[in-house]
C-alpha cells in the first residue's frame, strides 16, 4: 500500500480559524484608513480649487459664482480654464458645496458634507470644510 500525503481535515480547519482571527484583527485597522484617506483626498481637492479660484480672482477681479466658471467663461479677461479637468465630485460621490459670499466675511465657502451628504455628523459623516 502507498501512503497518502496531504493535510488532514483538522489541520485545514485550524489554519482557517487562525486566518479568520488574523483577518478580524487586521480588517478594522485597514477600513479606518480608508475613511481618513477620503478626508485627505477631499482636503487636497479643495486646495486645488482654492488655487484655481485665486487665479480666477486675479484675472477677473472677483471670485466665480459657481465652480463651473473655472472651466468655462466668456468674459474678455477670462484666461482659463483654471482647472485642467472637469469639476470632480467629492470622495463620497457628491458635489462640493460652494457658496458665494461665504460666512464671516469670507469671499466664498467650500465644503463637503461627508458620507451622509448632510450638514454635521461624526466620523465618516463629518463635514470637511476648507478654511
Amino acid at each position: 500500500m502507498r501512503k497518502q500525503r496531504g493535510f488532514s481535515l483538522m489541520e485545514l480547519l485550524i489554519v482557517l480559524i487562525i486566518l479568520g482571527l488574523l483577518g478580524s484583527l487586521v480588517a478594522p485597522k485597514l477600513f479606518s484608513k480608508v475613511s481618513s484617506s477620503k478626508k485627505k483626498t477631499a482636503i487636497a481637492q479643495m486646495q486645488m480649487f482654492e488655487t484655481a479660484i485665486d487665479t480666477y480672482r486675479l484675472d477677473m477681479g472677483t471670485v466665480p459664482t459657481t465652480l463651473q466658471e473655472l472651466r468655462v467663461g466668456n468674459s474678455p479677461n477670462w484666461d482659463g480654464p483654471y482647472l485642467p479637468k472637469d469639476i470632480p465630485l467629492d470622495p463620497w460621490g457628491k458635489p462640493y458645496v460652494y457658496t458665494v459670499p461665504g460666512k464671516e466675511n469670507r469671499p466664498y465657502d467650500l465644503l463637503s458634507y461627508g458620507l451622509d451628504g448632510k450638514e454635521g455628523g461624526e466620523g465618516e459623516n463629518e463635514d470637511v470644510i476648507h478654511k
